[in-house]
């Protein structure tokens, strides 16, 4: 919040985030002076440092003021998926335990779906909703300077699933007061990326994801400006290019297929000559789509590799890419090191398990048992994906998490939906797995062994009932068994071997 507070000291007028589709904006001031009343509102209500604010809301200024606000009077803020069912979102509020949730009326099915007996303060922004006073009165009567004494800033608690398909809080500490000027993150993506004062960030993506809230606040604390959709367009997305004289950008590859997928009469009507650096994550993107887009639009992809816990990353340029086709990159945020199951660095070329040292620390929150399992005796920290390094120290990537699906950018566990699948009368057992998809990467396939007289259309309608969109399974395959080891653990590689061939 500091950073916030030096550049409206000194690029007050400057705009600092425009949204396009409502041709909203905000300047370093209007939200440095917001934030402060927001937060003095949080502060007049008892919300203590250390205390939850969910944040349940479309892309908008809003939603910027309440983030910036929350994390100046020292709350944790987690941003809610507007994608996730009422029992997804009950969860992730009664693990947060969150004292305030600020939701949009345009969800207001969500929203009065929920029991909210436990979140005694309720704000709406965008209209009415039941049991929700108006988002202008946290903030209405209170001093746009922070009057309170001295506070830990506050940080963003994102939720990201688990091997357990519910969400798991990703916690890491309140920022000290004394340490307010410091840079929220670390410093390696400033340089690597050339994020400066003129730099124009374009997020095409919800601002409840990781990267998009993180380097959307990484643009404006520097001195920047963020375009921010409310959401993927892809022609949309060129025009503001153009219109804005965006510099830098981030992208999913599912976006990059959608963009490519637009009459060449449409991709060349647009100029992108400001366009300096294309960043990308999330999920593999197909060797032939990054080729192509660094055709069109030269060599200004950099790839990542890295996890909302923040343990590590590796980056990967264009330039380097062409060389090594698949690789995600050298660290550039603590080293990198693969082993295999007992234990043992392995050398180059052989495949294990990929684990950073030197990173920050973290943990799953009220989870200790998982958090334990992502770092081993050196205090290593994985995030369960498998790969392999050249002798260069470039890495590749053999499989990301066993079980994940990775879906349009989204992460998908197949225990999630198995649970789900497994409470319908017609499925005796079930595994689901992710199928190729041309346009999403990877969509989930359940493979059921029938009881009785099962019916394909009515077990989907079921998952259609109790999962996201996302997450309900592109078709019913019916077999006769699944493979089993003598333990009885599901041997989902052989699924995989015979379904992906």
């Amino acid at each position: 919040m500091p950073l916030l507070a030096r550049q409206a000291a000194t690029n007050g007028g400057k705009i600092c985030a425009f949204f396009p589709e409502t041709n909203e904006s905000l300047d370093f001031r209007t939200l440095d002076e917001g934030a402060n009343r927001i937060a003095n509102g949080l502060a007049s209500l008892g919300m203590q440092p250390g205390e939850g604010v969910a944040l349940l809301m479309p892309n908008s200024p809003e939603f910027l003021l309440a983030l910036y606000g929350a994390k100046r009077a020292g709350l944790m803020v987690t941003p809610l998926s507007i994608h996730l069912r009422p029992h997804e979102v009950a969860h992730v509020l009664r693990d947060s335990g969150a004292r305030l949730l600020i939701a949009d009326a345009g969800l207001d099915g969500l929203a009065s779906a929920l029991d909210l007996a436990e979140v005694p303060h309720r704000y709406a922004t965008g209209g009415g909703l039941p049991g929700f006073a108006p988002f202008a009165w946290l903030s209405s009567g209170q001093p746009d300077t922070w009057v309170e004494p001295p506070r830990p800033i506050g940080r963003d608690f994102l939720y990201s699933s688990g091997t357990t398909g519910l969400p798991k809080g990703i916690m890491r500490p309140l920022i000290p007061w004394e340490k307010r000027h410091d840079p929220e993150f670390d410093m390696t993506w400033k340089a690597l990326y050339g994020f400066d004062a003129d730099t124009v960030y374009l997020s095409p993506a919800p601002l409840y994801h990781a990267a998009p809230l993180r380097y959307v606040q990484r643009a404006m604390d520097g001195g920047g400006s963020a375009v921010i959709l409310r959401k993927f367009d892809a022609e949309a997305c060129l025009r503001a290019i153009q219109q804005c004289g965006v510099t830098h950008s981030q992208w999913v590859p599912t976006m990059f297929q959608r963009l490519l997928a637009l009459p060449e009469a449409v991709r060349k009507a647009h100029d992108l000559s400001t366009h300096r650096c294309a960043i990308h994550a999330a999920a593999p993107c197909p060797p032939a789509v990054k080729r192509a887009m660094i055709e069109w639009w030269g060599p200004i992809l950099r790839e990542y590799y890295a996890g909302s816990e923040g343990v590590g990353t590796t980056v990967i340029s264009s330039e380097e890419w062409l060389r090594k086709p698949g690789s995600v990159g050298r660290p550039a945020y603590g080293a990198v090191h693969i082993t295999d199951e007992a234990g043992r660095e392995l050398p180059p070329g052989e495949t294990g398990r990929i684990w950073f040292s030197g990173g920050a620390r973290f943990a799953y929150h009220n989870d200790p048992g998982k958090t334990a399992a992502c770092y081993n005796e050196k205090g290593w920290a994985s995030l369960g994906d498998l790969g392999w390094l050249d002798e260069e120290g470039f890495l590749f990537l053999s499989d990301r998490r066993a079980d994940l699906i990775l879906s349009g950018g989204v992460n998908i566990y197949p225990a999630e939906i198995e649970a789900v699948l497994a409470q319908h009368l017609g499925v005796g057992e079930c595994a689901v797995i992710g199928v190729k998809d041309e346009d999403l990467g990877e969509v989930p396939l359940a493979l059921v062994v029938p009881r009785g007289q099962a019916d394909a259309g009515a077990i989907l309608a079921h998952c259609r009932a109790q999962l996201g969109r996302m997450k309900v399974p592109r078709a019913v395959e019916f077999v006769d068994e699944l493979p089993r080891s003598e333990a009885g653990k599901l041997l989902r590689r052989l699924l995989k071997e015979r379904f992906l061939a």
